[in-house]
């Protein structure tokens, strides 16, 4: 049987500064910050768990790749075969070290491109190589808005595996990036970077984050009016990113950080734009209760853009202590109307999977199932 070469980049890098409360990890300034909070790598691990899972679905298989921290680590830790690109070993990579060795790839004529890293890494991809070769992104970034990402690790593997298979074909997805200058005028806006080619799985590959006008505001009036006059006095509340959560806030009378996780007790913000660090002891002093939302488009309650809220947080506040609300237009464009959690701790995704009653409205509910 032929092997199946796969091209495999690892942004190393990527999503240190999720749990820390930054927005992403772009500039070397951002991860000496990220750092300096305490960040730490994520994305080796879920590489790792991605070519696990692609092991599992074909063979055999060798993986060409970058070395030491781009790729070689990864696939020795795995135990895949692999064989290297003739780049320079680094202890510091760069965007320019993505690109190059994509261009490599290219050459080498591989079937599919796997890379580890975000929404900064699958434009890097998407410059050097456009659409000409198929790519699948693992998802490690804090922002992953781009449709060309698998839902899971797990999943990237099992999508990989049927493409190299032939049983589904590529289509070409959006490659999107969050917009710096609106998100400081208080505005969530994705902008379109790029397209890569990536294969079709309506159930494994995340849509694109969508933001969406058409009754939005009004709904989120009617949830935030709702979900404040159910606020316990007794409980302190940590509220996740996005502006429907920031309406809760706002009905208190408080300013929320737009794509930041905040605390209010008592009616008042008592800590914004926490860090997972900084969670872990709040969530230590009295009863929390927990309040997302979805991504727009994606239906991503955790995991997504919200990596302060780390697993041993979760765990300590309760599944029956989350409330997760949603606008109906957001609800209506959901693909197979589910929510998705990708905490890192799949025995925590396993744990939050099942249906649950969303709140959509002033004292109007769905139920939704939510899925990993």
């Amino acid at each position: 049987m032929q092997v199946a070469a796969v091209g495999l980049i690892v942004n190393p890098i990527a999503g240190i500064g999720g749990s820390v409360g930054l927005k992403g990890t772009d500039g070397p300034e951002i991860l000496e910050e990220a750092l300096r909070r305490g960040g730490h790598p994520v994305a080796s691990e879920r590489c790792i768990r991605a070519l696990n899972s692609l092991k599992q679905n074909i063979s055999p298989l060798k993986v060409i790749t970058c070395p030491s921290e781009m790729g070689e680590k990864e696939a020795i830790a795995s135990g895949v075969p692999y064989e290297l690109l003739s780049l320079p070993r680094s202890e510091k990579t760069s965007a320019a070290d993505t690109r190059m060795a994509a261009k490599q790839l290219e050459d080498r004529r591989v079937k599919l491109l796997l890379f580890a890293g975000g929404d900064g890494t699958a434009r890097d991809v998407s410059e050097a190589i456009d659409t000409r070769i198929a790519v699948l992104g693992i998802p490690c970034g804090v922002k992953n808005y781009s449709s060309v990402f698998a839902t899971s690790p797990e999943a990237a593997g099992e999508v990989a595996a049927s493409y190299l298979r032939d049983e589904i074909t590529a289509i070409d997805s959006e490659v999107l990036d969050f917009d710096e200058k609106s998100m400081r005028m208080g505005r969530i806006e994705t902008r379109i970077c790029g397209v890569l080619r990536v294969p079709s799985s309506r159930r494994f590959i995340q849509n694109a984050k969508s933001t969406y006008a058409l009754n939005d505001e009004s709904d989120q009036e009617a949830i935030a009016k709702f979900v404040v006059e159910e606020m316990n006095p007794e409980f302190q509340y940590i509220l996740g990113p996005g502006s429907t959560t920031a309406k809760v806030a706002e009905r208190l009378g408080a300013e929320k950080t737009l794509l930041g996780v905040d605390v209010v007790f008592g009616g008042k913000v008592v800590a914004r734009d926490v860090t997972s660090r900084e969670l872990e002891e709040i969530v230590l002093r009295k009863p929390t209760k927990l309040i997302i939302a979805p991504i727009g488009g994606q239906g991503y309650i955790l995991g997504r853009g919200n990596q302060q809220l780390s697993p041993s947080v979760i765990r300590r506040i309760g599944k029956e202590n989350v409330t997760i609300i949603c606008t109906r237009s957001k609800l209506v464009n959901l693909t197979e109307r589910r929510f998705l959690v990708d905490t890192g701790d799949r025995s925590l995704d396993s744990e939050l999977v099942g249906y649950w009653r969303i709140v959509v409205g002033y004292r109007e509910f769905a139920v939704v199932k939510v899925d990993k």
